[in-house]
């Protein structure tokens, strides 16, 4: 069993004071408060938030400009281009920029680089594209803010730019200070930017793209309502870009799920039916292991305009042949990953990189496209920052994913006088570099790195020790308030000391299904359900007599029947 760091979270608030002013259990307000909601008004937005408290859009940086801009364009008749990204997140972002302009009645069309052709974002090949087919204006969404030379070039050519994008500022550090680069585009927008007075900065390129389009909205007068059609979209490209499920992105996503369990988009209605999903259901984990990665599969293996014409068709027909194309893509996509991945592990284990505090991993036949998947499952396995290169020629391209612990893009920002080109998150990056430089930028990366082994060690954050007899049918109900669950909102964790195991039967051809029935140190008993290496399990079991675990509580509900039952998360 690996080793865990067991955390609990001790944030202090008045928590009889907040469970009286709500109307909730204790419980359920220190569960808010871990989550760093703390004044009332942000108590209120988490439990309650709706529509009227998104942020004006005009608030972030650039809008108010391109909003004027995009309407001056429309109606002159300018021939604007949308480049856009090939992953979920760009693809929403074009089509609601596609599809926003359109409805001002502008002449918009969308470029989607190819992934291995073009690379990552606006480049000059792009550009000259763009001047080639007399477009005027080039509008990016989910990229351009590293793409200076390229902004320049199309400037020079007599095209006007706006950015739209929410990855870091380029930045060099000068002093011991940052100096932040933008690039020479008409307008930027983009809530990182340093001096953007725009309140939440966490949104993914579509939400970014969104905001622009109702401030276009609003300046041709077309009703907010038409806004608001796009939610869905939004919401599903915030899941898919892994985006934190916290202050205004949480808004999104409710709202968007909403939307989503009530859609009409033919594209939509076509994958959620063949993915074997109803859309009443859908919840972040669908978005996020079934249909986002559909969605991406176009971009990774073929195209992702497959994606991008199955959010705009009207047609059921063509959905449903489109849907097909993306599920059998993602079927391909889980056979090569699982195959390089298995070559991975494989090298880590059996060299001196299983060493290494940053993994850095050479699949020279691995598709590019698979590099950050692949990245994140390395992520997984060893909790350490994962980088995983790929490529034959005189240069590689990278993907990599990291830990809460480690701001990849800053620690990149380090080696950049050996990478040709790399942007990202403190979470994600991507890079491209000389091939012959690939042992040094291991090197580099690792001796720069200051990780510790309590780091590295898997973490689990526990919200609330509480025994399992405190557990009933109406505070489980009363947990539902605190979704949606994801990244940055947790499902709510409790732990329970020396728990016996009565009875155990393991399911699954696997042996990874655990069912239990489980007594308190009181002799009060609960059922429980364990996902993972059932056998470890009751060895362990056996071996020590009593558990202490880590669980969260859920209403199992069988043959109309409901009864109580606990998901052990962790145990020692």
């Amino acid at each position: 069993m690996t080793e865990q760091n067991w955390v609990v979270a001790a944030k202090r608030a008045d928590f009889k004071g907040i469970a009286e002013k709500f109307g909730i259990d204790q419980v359920t307000a220190r569960l808010i408060r871990n989550r760093d909601m703390v004044t009332e008004e942000e108590i209120r937005e988490y439990l309650y938030g709706s529509l009227e408290d998104l942020h004006d859009p005009r608030l972030m940086k650039g809008v108010p400009e391109a909003a004027e801009m995009l309407c001056s364009a429309a109606a002159e008749g300018a021939r604007i281009r949308v480049i856009g990204d090939y992953d979920m997140d760009g693809v929403s972002a074009s089509y609601i920029l596609l599809n926003g302009l359109q409805k001002l009645g502008a002449d918009v069309d969308v470029r989607i680089p190819d992934r291995v052709r073009d690379g990552y974002g606006l480049n000059r090949t792009l550009v000259e594209e763009a001047i080639a087919d007399e477009r005027t204006m080039i509008l990016t969404c989910d990229n351009g803010i590293a793409a200076a030379e390229a902004i320049q070039c199309a400037r020079q050519a007599g095209l006007r730019v706006i950015v739209t994008d929410h990855h870091e500022i380029p930045f060099t550090e000068e002093n011991g200070e940052k100096v932040f680069h933008l690039p020479p585009a008409d307008v930027v927008i983009d809530p990182k930017q340093p001096d953007c007075p725009y309140p939440y900065d966490g949104l993914c390129g579509a939400a970014v793209a969104w905001k622009l389009i109702q401030a276009v909205f609003q300046n041709a007068g077309i009703p907010e309502t038409e806004a608001y059609r796009y939610l869905d979209i939004v919401g599903m490209a915030t899941v898919g870009d892994v985006m934190d499920l916290c202050r205004e992105n949480r808004i999104l996503v409710r709202e968007g799920l909403k939307q989503l369990h009530h859609t009409g988009r033919p594209g939509l209605l076509e994958l959620i039916r063949q993915s074997g999903l109803e859309k009443e259901q859908i919840d972040v984990y669908h978005i996020g292991f079934v249909l986002g990665p559909c969605l991406n599969a176009g971009g990774r293996l073929d195209t992702a305009l497959r994606a991008l014409q199955l959010l705009c068709t009207d047609s059921r027909e063509e959905a449903a042949e489109t849907a097909a194309e993306l599920v059998a893509l993602n079927a391909r996509r889980k056979e090569l990953t699982g195959q390089q991945l298995e070559i991975a592990v494989g090298m880590v284990d059996h060299t001196d990189w299983q060493k290494d505090r940053v993994l850095v991993v050479y699949l020279p036949e691995c598709h590019e496209s698979l590099a950050g998947i692949i990245a994140g499952r390395l992520r997984e396995k060893y909790n350490r920052p994962a980088y995983v290169l790929t490529g034959t020629g005189a240069a590689l391209k990278g993907s990599g994913r990291s830990i809460e612990a480690y701001s990849m893009y800053e620690e990149l920002n380090s080696c950049r006088d050996i990478l040709e080109k790399f942007g990202g998150h403190p979470m994600a990056a991507g890079l491209t570099l000389p091939a012959e430089k690939r042992e040094e930028f291991r090197e580099r990366i690792n001796a720069g790195c200051s990780l510790t082994e309590q780091d590295m060690m898997p973490k689990i954050t526990i919200d609330v020790p509480m025994p399992v007899s405190y557990v009933s049918r109406e505070l489980v109900r009363e947990f539902e308030k605190l979704r949606p669950f994801g990244k940055g909102n947790p499902r709510p964790l409790f732990a329970q000391k020396d728990m016996h195991v009565l009875s155990a039967r393991v399911f699954g051809k696997n042996r990874n299904v655990l069912k239990m029935q489980m007594a308190d140190p009181e002799g009060r008993t609960v059922d429980a359900v364990y996902f993972g290496e059932a056998d470890e399990l009751l060895r362990y079991a056996e071996q020590k007599d009593t558990l202490d675990i880590v669980y969260y509580p859920a209403i199992d509900t069988w043959q109309g029947l409901e009864k109580l039952q606990i998901t052990v998360q962790a145990y020692r």
